[in-house]
């Protein structure tokens, strides 16, 4: 074949080998566990602060401070996702709306209604999140479309 016509075609490089269900689990579990870390610890130094918000609106506004940092985590990581920035990231931001929301209304719940400590209205917040979260993610945020043996480069 020609080099002009061979120039045209489009190159394939191999897929990646496909993740175990466990190794995306754990990556999943250890981007979280250092994100709600780092959540905790921002929480805790806001409420600290005289900021003159209520704790559940802190609470939310810690959490949506994560969320960028911990999309380009677990798209690389946790779910090795070839779904293109422009499908993923909407989706994405979509499912920690949501999340957001669930986490505003956990913390309010938490916080305001039951009056728990600190660390653990937030430890019960990224509990109650996290699961329905990854369920989602998997299914629809970072779903991966019909891929062969190659894909192109």
């Amino acid at each position: 074949m020609s080099a002009a016509l061979q120039s045209l075609m489009p190159r394939f490089v191999e897929a990646p080998p496909a993740r175990s269900a466990f190794g995306g689990i754990a990556s999943f579990l250890a981007i979280g566990a250092s994100g709600a870390l780092g959540f905790l610890a921002l929480t805790n130094v806001m409420m600290a602060l005289p900021t003159g918000l209520d704790n559940w609106v802190v609470n939310s506004l810690c959490y949506g401070a994560f969320i960028v940092p911990i999309y380009l985590l677990h798209r690389r990581f946790s779910f090795q996702s070839d779904a293109p920035h422009r499908q993923a990231l909407p989706r994405y931001l979509a499912v920690q709306a949501s999340a957001l929301l669930l986490a505003t209304l956990f913390g309010y719940l938490l916080y305001h209604s039951l009056t728990m400590s600190t660390p653990l209205a937030s430890s019960l917040v990224i509990v109650l999140t996290s699961g329905v979260n990854y369920l989602v993610l998997r299914g629809w945020a970072f779903a991966r479309g019909q891929i062969g043996a190659l894909v192109p480069a």
